[in-house]
């Protein structure tokens, strides 16, 4: 019987030593600046400026650039954990804005290959006896 209490007590003072630790790692993560995190987000936001965000994307584009620009400010302030959740969302909308002009240029591409596929097939077509 005692034995069990003391097992008992002993990962109850393991699972309190455990959730204290992962509080102060936490805690601890918060007051470090999401340069990183920051650098990747700027990357991506110019690649998808690059890739023709403007023009075929403009929407998450421009979400993309005020998110940055908001994370920038909170990295001003030092509210660090806001920086890092802005610069994440600032990414996520910059990849989908260069994903959609990569997507609309292939399919403006693809239907000028179409039409010049139809232009050969009529030439081909007049040319045969």
């Amino acid at each position: 019987m005692k034995i069990t209490n003391r097992f008992k007590s002993a990962q109850m003072m393991r699972s309190i030593g455990l959730s204290a630790t992962v509080a102060v790692f936490i805690a601890g993560c918060a007051g470090i600046p999401p340069t990183e995190q920051m650098a990747v987000s700027k990357a991506a936001v110019n690649n998808a400026n690059s890739a023709g965000g403007n023009e075929y994307a403009p929407l998450p584009l421009r979400s993309a650039m005020e998110k940055m620009d908001a994370a920038e400010q909170a990295m001003r302030d030092k509210e660090y954990e806001l920086a890092r959740q802005l610069s994440e969302q600032a990414q996520v909308d910059a990849q989908l804005a260069a994903a959609k002009a990569r997507a609309a240029k292939a399919q403006k591409a693809a239907a000028a290959l179409k039409e010049g596929t139809k232009v050969l097939r009529q030439e081909i077509d007049r040319n045969t006896p």
